[in-house]
């Protein structure tokens, strides 16, 4: 085995291993640490295939930014010790057939696609390139799922730090001021 095989079959393990124990962790802030190392991994397998860029993006928007913006939110809203419930067993068969079906759906889409050798040279990507395709509104632009993207993102984060601060802990009486 060469260094390359090597290097993706650990960090394919690693993102297999990191994934499944991000979904049955009961501890909510070693799942986001566990989320965080599988964005790491991912962001890994990008730099193999010469995707500097998404790697970059992987690493700086969603191992940096949101998985932070996660753990200040379990942070502050003074959950950190939560233990979620064990998932019943409809839970779990539920969640099995849908990954199952997920599985298979997957796998089928790729085998049925026609995957077919071009002989048309690779355009070359310069940072230039980049910049005006992330900033542009036109049919190869990201402007506008970027910007839904994030407004989506905020109303999520927003609503969750609202739920979670109205069924937080309850307010204790100080012990100095007794009531007489």
């Amino acid at each position: 085995m060469i260094a390359n095989q090597i290097m993706f079959f650990l960090l394919s393990a690693m993102i297999i291993v990191f994934s499944i124990l991000t979904v049955i962790s009961r501890k909510i802030l070693r799942a986001a640490i566990y989320l965080l190392f599988v964005l790491v991994s991912t962001s890994g397998l990008y730099f193999m295939l010469n995707y500097q860029f998404l790697a970059a993006v992987q690493l700086t928007v969603y191992a940096g930014g949101i998985v932070v913006l996660i753990i200040f939110s379990i942070l502050l809203t003074s959950h950190i010790s939560q233990r979620f419930e064990p998932a019943g067993l409809k839970k779990s068969m539920f969640s099995a057939i849908a990954a199952l079906t997920g599985a298979i759906l997957s796998i089928v889409t790729i085998l049925d696609y026609k995957f077919e050798a071009t002989a048309i040279a690779a355009k070359e990507v310069d940072m230039r390139l980049i910049g005006k395709s992330l900033l542009s509104v036109d049919y190869d632009g990201y402007v506008l799922p970027f910007e839904v993207i994030s407004v989506l993102l905020l109303a999520a984060m927003v609503a969750a730090i609202a739920i979670a601060k109205k069924s937080g802990p309850a307010k204790t009486q100080s012990p100095t001021l007794k009531q007489e």
